[in-house]
Parts: C-alpha cells; sequence; structure tokens
C-alpha cells in the first residue's frame, strides 16, 4: 500500500512544489514554484526555525531581557536564526501626539564592540503616558543633544516646556524652549532609563552579552522601544 503526502512550502504554505536534487547530506531538496524557497521534505520535522510564529515569540523573548544565545537554547534553533530575527524587525516609533505639556530628555550610555566603545542614547520621554518621543543615537556631545531638538522639530512636536538635568549641552540646545532644569523635574526618565536597562540586555550595566556590530544594537532598542510604547512587536 502507497500512501501520498502532499508537501507544502514552509515560507509560502504552497503545494506548488517539485523536486529539486539532494543535499549533501543526501536528503531530498525540494523548490517552491511561487515564492522560490528551497527546502527538504521534512524541514518542519527537523529544524524548528521555519515555523512562521516562532518569529513573533523570539521577538517577545528580546523585548524581556532574554539574550540571543538563551533564546537559542530555549527554542533550539541556531544564533543564526535569532539574529536574522532581530535584524529583519522594522519597528519604528513616532509620536502619539502632537502637543504634550511637557518633555523630559536625558541621555543613556551603551556600548559596542567593548566598553571602551561608548555610544550614546539621547531621548525625550512624556512622563504622563510613559512615552518615548522621539530619539537619536551618537556621542554625549551639543551635536547630538542638537540634533534631538531638530529631530522633535521635524515630526512637527510642539511642547509647553522641556525638563532635564544641568547637563551644558541640553542648556544650549533648549535655550529657546521653555527649559526646566533639576533632577526633581527628571524623576520619570530616570526610571525610564531603569526599565530600559531591565528589558534589553545590552543594556545592563554588567553584563557580556553586548552588541559587536552597531547596526544590531540598534536594531534591538528599535524593537524595545517600540514594546514600550505600544506594548507589542
Amino acid at each position: 500500500m502507497k500512501i501520498k503526502i502532499t508537501l507544502y512550502c514552509p515560507n509560502c504554505q504552497s503545494a506548488n512544489v517539485k523536486r529539486n536534487g539532494k543535499k549533501v547530506s543526501k536528503k531530498q531538496n525540494y523548490f517552491c514554484k511561487d515564492c522560490g524557497r528551497q527546502f527538504i521534505g521534512n524541514h518542519a520535522l527537523s529544524y524548528k526555525g521555519c515555523h512562521s510564529e516562532l518569529n513573533q515569540k523570539i521577538l517577545f523573548m528580546l523585548v524581556r531581557g532574554v539574550g540571543i544565545r538563551d533564546v537559542a537554547e530555549i527554542e533550539k534553533v541556531s544564533i543564526r536564526k535569532v539574529l536574522s530575527v532581530l535584524v529583519c524587525s522594522n519597528h519604528n516609533i513616532k509620536p502619539k501626539q502632537k502637543h504634550y505639556d511637557s518633555l523630559e530628555v536625558d541621555e543613556f550610555w551603551t556600548y559596542v564592540n567593548n566598553k571602551q566603545h561608548k555610544v550614546w542614547l539621547i531621548y525625550a520621554y512624556h512622563r504622563a503616558t510613559g512615552e518615548i518621543v522621539a530619539y537619536v543615537w551618537g556621542k554625549r556631545d551639543l551635536k547630538t543633544a542638537k540634533r534631538l531638538r531638530e529631530n522633535l522639530k521635524t515630526l512637527e512636536v510642539q511642547f509647553d516646556c522641556v525638563c532635564s538635568d544641568s547637563w551644558e549641552s541640553f542648556l544650549v540646545a533648549f535655550r529657546e524652549d521653555n527649559l526646566v532644569v533639576g533632577k526633581q523635574h527628571t524623576v520619570g526618565i530616570e526610571g525610564n532609563n531603569c526599565r530600559l536597562r531591565h528589558r534589553i540586555r545590552r543594556a545592563f550595566r554588567k553584563t557580556c552579552c553586548f552588541s559587536k556590530k552597531l547596526f544590531n544594537h540598534f536594531k534591538a532598542f528599535d524593537l524595545a522601544l517600540f514594546y514600550i510604547n505600544f506594548g507589542f512587536v
């Protein structure tokens, strides 16, 4: 008795597939005529990484402070699979409002490749809603602070006042705005800094899980900041 099994493409779920030679491991290779994906017949059984619902689970674990290698070990997939999900993610935040009563601004240090290569996140935060309104990356200098101010203008964000600490770059960049200086006015953004360090493994103060590439570093933070604003990824 012969049993006929219909194969479906793991990428587009199409049944329009054909044989396409054999792999080095002697396993039969198949080709999807619709999307061009190549796969082996028992791909869905032999490798968990081909399941589309796994991508969402990987993204969720990344924004909850789980490291790349930990995700790979928990889900029994390759590290390359986890990195590919992160790199292919596209999460960009946009302001939810056009006008804010007050914005808090602060700088947040991280590092890439080694602890001597610091990369600074400078961003604006709205305490009442817990929203990260805008952010820029760069050095801890006046130029980066001015870029944040220009970014807010580009996004057409209006605000009544800006709260910051006594860092001189903020005093110069926002001197034309209604600037309120003092640590007592930046309690909200300081608390959010703590949340970032708990949510992003790369931002832990004493961690070995740093990014080797700047692009991956930015992608990890884009993902986390989007999750903080909207509650999903």
